[in-house]
């Protein structure tokens, strides 16, 4: 059991996996940063500072803080935009298109294809 678990352990997807965790664990800390402190400010210079947390709405005993539920939906969208942007930006830098010569089988694949579709 202790041979299977070490070769469980050490298998690459899992250590992918763990280091994944981390960093993303490091990266939420960042983004958390942006959005608490450039982001929502900026936004709040155009919308007033709109704090939706003292929205209740009381039943009886029960106290709903549906304000605070607004207030966390608002911060997922940005956060999601915020990543959404990065994430985008990365892509833009890390994976920039290579041309890839076109061989003359590529290219005679091409013509029959271009061929076969005027055909239907």
């Amino acid at each position: 059991m202790i041979r299977e678990f070490k070769e469980f352990i050490s298998r690459g997807s899992v250590m992918d996996l763990a280091v994944g965790v981390i960093i993303g664990g490091a990266f939420t800390s960042i983004v958390k940063a942006l959005v608490s402190y450039l982001i929502n400010p900026l936004i709040g210079l155009f919308v007033g500072g709109m704090d939706f947390s003292d929205w209740v709405l009381k039943i009886g005993d029960a106290t709903f803080k549906f304000g605070s539920f607004i207030n966390a939906i608002i911060n997922f969208l940005i956060i999601a935009f915020v990543i959404f942007l990065l994430v985008k930006l990365v892509n833009k830098v890390t994976h920039k298109q290579k041309e890839v010569p076109i061989t003359p089988e590529v290219q005679l694949l091409e013509e029959i294809r271009d061929l076969l579709k005027k055909r239907d």
